[in-house]
């Protein structure tokens, strides 16, 4: 969604107003298409996924997640004019990232309380006599 933002707010731009804005190299490689990389310019990498086979692992992973890009959403908020809309849609991601933290909490919460449990089993030979 930031990416559409960023293409509808420099569609129509001509290169000269895009260089004047700093974003002259961006154009230079992408034009105005949505090119997912960092604010540094880091392309996109599935190494940013990081799935250990561990299921607190990855919940707590996720969770650090939410809270970047929580944290990045109200840098971006602070960086914007009075745009409501831009403002509008980064407030609503911002605070997508709110729940899905509160969801991760509650399944890495769920979680910790069945590895905490103890284990019963059943036979099955113990069951037919």
């Amino acid at each position: 969604m930031v990416g559409t933002i960023v293409h509808q707010l420099t569609d129509g731009c001509s290169a000269e107003e895009l260089e004047k804005a700093g974003l002259g190299a961006y154009y230079t490689d992408h034009g105005v298409d949505v090119y997912p990389q960092s604010a540094a310019g880091a392309p996109f990498t599935a190494a940013y996924i990081a799935a250990k086979g561990d299921p607190i692992a990855n919940l707590t992973e996720d969770l650090a997640a939410e809270q970047k890009a929580r944290a990045t959403y109200e840098k971006l908020i602070d960086l914007c004019a009075d745009d409501p809309d831009v403002i509008d849609p980064l407030r609503y991601l911002r605070e997508r990232e709110v729940v899905h933290f509160q969801r991760f909490g509650e399944a890495l919460n769920s979680v910790q309380d069945k590895l905490a449990q103890k284990n019963f089993y059943i036979n099955k030979d113990n069951m037919c006599k």
